[in-house]
């Protein structure tokens, strides 16, 4: 299993990606954006984490609530069933909470950083704000100013086996670098 966390534009997507093209075998890939995109339209939007769900703010601000986090521990034992059952999985996260969020990893991996005799390779993919902000504006479909905000606090009291920084590194070569620490 490896998690990719970083943040919004950082460019964890194309690593992904490249690392579904570079690996030897098959692996699943699977987002945080994905769990966000299958959540009913309810729990999300204005004022939504009051709720429960989850608000992007006008000023790209983050924030969850009580429902969404349920939802995320569901999905997040998931993925891991998936990996226990032989499932090779690369996951594309935001870590919003910094290490709170890195522990509700390790809470779905039953407290290890293993699954069943299968490493997690942990991965901090960086990004300068100001090249990750222009990306946000290329990209069109982002609440301006998250990937500034994001850049450094998701990686706030995070521990990781490998880092990567795409500012001036390419996904193909930042998914290399993953590949060669996969066993």
């Amino acid at each position: 299993m490896i998690i990719l966390n970083g943040g919004s534009s950082s460019g964890k997507s194309g690593i992904v990606r490249c690392l579904q093209a570079v690996l030897p075998h098959a692996w699943l890939a699977f987002g945080v954006d994905s769990l966000v995109d299958a959540m009913p339209a309810k729990t999300r939007g204005p004022g939504d984490h009051q709720g429960g769900g989850i608000d992007f703010t006008s000023d790209g601000e983050v924030r969850v609530g009580a429902d969404f986090r349920a939802l995320e521990a569901a999905w997040m034992a998931g993925v891991v069933g998936m990996v226990r059952v032989g499932a090779r999985v690369i996951v594309d996260d935001v870590f919003l909470g910094g290490t709170a969020s890195q522990e509700r990893w390790r809470t779905a991996l039953g407290g290890a950083d293993r699954v069943d005799g299968a490493d997690v390779l942990w991965v901090g993919v960086r990004c300068d704000g100001a090249v990750a902000a222009g990306r946000e504006i290329a990209r069109g479909d982002r609440v301006r100013g998250m990937a500034a905000a994001q850049a450094e606090v998701v990686h706030e009291g995070v521990f990781y086996d490998l880092e990567v920084d795409t500012t001036r590194t390419e996904s193909l070569a930042c998914a290399r670098a993953v590949a060669a620490r996969v066993t």
